[in-house]
């Protein structure tokens, strides 16, 4: 990959310093599967159309973000990789305003490695906790590693802090020429970070979102409808004393149940690659 924050001037420097500053691709790509991904799992689930609307109106402005936590926390992979994306754009983002000390000696490689291994240990935990230890060791090293790389690129000169005093303080450094084995290795991590950020990330997502299962609890409880009780399997939308209200999978419209039973398994039909 070229070195554009060394090769940039002008106008297309300043366009490279704004990107970055304001989180770059990464940043995009998470809005946007934040906003697209959770409609598509829904549509997909509950058979889109005027479906969609009830559904969300029954689950309340307050729990429409349920369908994104319920997709991360059911899919180990989804979830891990999400986590470590995440960690990068917000290490990416927080160095680009001078967040990485630069200085060289002990005492600045000790501040730069504590502040790269905290937050992907807190990812690894929170990935070990929902998914198991060594779900939680490869996400806690594949961010650690990667938020290396955003240190590494800082040091051969393919990133720049973007305020004031950061610009300042590097310039005041003594020259530091990085080995080639370091140059290289920031090249894979910025390749390595856009193929997870840009292609794996969005595929694992629409996947998880196509893949048949509700985001959240399947329930068989008993609905009354008029004079008649019947056993009715609903997708939980949110509790309401001792009942539930639900999308009703038998009746296709919103539901009270009462006395209900978890089932298993979350399949509602089958995924779309084989629909």
């Amino acid at each position: 990959m070229p070195d554009t924050a060394a090769s940039a001037s002008g106008p297309g420097r300043e366009e490279i310093r704004e990107t970055d500053r304001k989180g770059g691709p990464g940043h995009t790509v998470l809005v946007a599967l934040a906003v697209a991904v959770p409609v598509t799992k829904l549509a997909y689930t509950v058979g889109g159309g005027d479906a969609v609307r009830d559904v969300l109106v029954g689950m309340e402005p307050g729990n429409w973000p349920d369908i994104l936590i319920g997709m991360v926390i059911t899919d180990p992979l989804l979830g891990s990789v999400l986590g470590v994306v995440v960690s990068r754009v917000v290490f990416a983002l927080f160095a680009a305003r001078g967040a990485v000390p630069l200085g060289s000696g002990p005492a600045g490689a000790l501040r730069r490695a504590a502040l790269t291994v905290v937050n992907p240990v807190a990812v690894g935990v929170v990935d070990a906790c929902f998914f198991g230890p060594w779900w939680g060791l490869a996400t806690g090293l594949t961010a650690f590693a990667l938020r290396q790389g955003v240190v590494v690129e800082y040091r051969t000169g393919r990133r720049r802090p973007h305020h004031r005093h950061g610009r300042e303080r590097t310039a005041r450094e003594p020259g530091y020429r990085p080995p080639s084995w370091l140059r290289r290795a920031a090249g894979v991590e910025q390749w390595v970070a856009l193929a997870l950020t840009v292609l794996v990330l969005p595929l694992l997502a629409f996947v998880s979102a196509l893949d048949g299962q509700a985001w959240t609890s399947i329930v068989e409880c008993r609905v009354t409808d008029g004079v008649r009780t019947e056993s009715d399997r609903l997708i939980e939308l949110s509790r309401k004393g001792d009942g539930v209200v639900g999308w009703n999978l038998d009746s296709e419209q919103i539901s009270n149940g009462s006395g209900c039973v978890g089932e298993e398994s979350r399949y509602v039909r089958e995924p779309w690659w084989r629909s």
